[in-house]
């Protein structure tokens, strides 16, 4: 056990024939207790700095901790968003290549019923000119015919048979 300045204060020492100075010895004594003293109260004091300063530090290390969890958390959070933000955008990319397909199949195929429509409707057109032309050439030879003039004479004999009828029965 450690001496304290008590203990100094209070050591006797035994006498002797030819010993020290009884009065340096103890104003050596008395010097020794104040810078005994003095040493302890410094330590004491340096022991209640070293307990502040562990608390500190443990208290930082607490935080250096909480810190380090936190950013780890973080850290974990953000590519979890990141992966779900690839996820998302792989799905968008998918449904718009499937959207874009689906449009270019579309307007081919509705491309290729206006295409054969339009076919169609030309050979029809054809066709129809076709027959329009016979049937005025048709008629045209038909107009061009002697026939018509004796048409014409047989429907004037007609009529005037006719008037010859109507007078004969009045």
């Amino acid at each position: 056990m450690p001496l304290t300045p008590l203990d100094i204060h209070n050591k006797e020492f035994s006498r002797r024939l030819r010993g020290y100075d009884e009065d340096e010895v103890n104003e050596f004594l008395d010097q020794v207790i104040k810078d005994y003293e003095i040493v302890i109260r410094e330590n004491k004091e340096l022991q209640n700095q070293l307990l502040a300063v562990q608390e500190k530090l443990d208290h930082f290390a607490n935080i250096e901790e909480t810190l380090s969890k936190t950013i780890i958390v973080a850290q974990e959070a953000a590519d979890e968003v990141r992966n779900n933000a690839k996820k998302e955008a792989q799905l968008i990319i998918k449904e718009a290549e499937k959207n874009a397909d689906r449009i270019i199949n579309e307007s081919l195929s509705k491309s290729r019923r206006v295409s054969l429509e339009v076919e169609e409707l030309k050979k029809q057109a054809s066709i129809y000119r076709a027959r329009f032309r016979t049937l005025v050439e048709a008629q045209l030879e038909l107009l061009s015919q002697e026939g018509w003039e004796s048409l014409e004479d047989r429907a004037s004999d007609k009529e005037q048979q006719r008037e010859r009828e109507v007078r004969e029965v009045y």
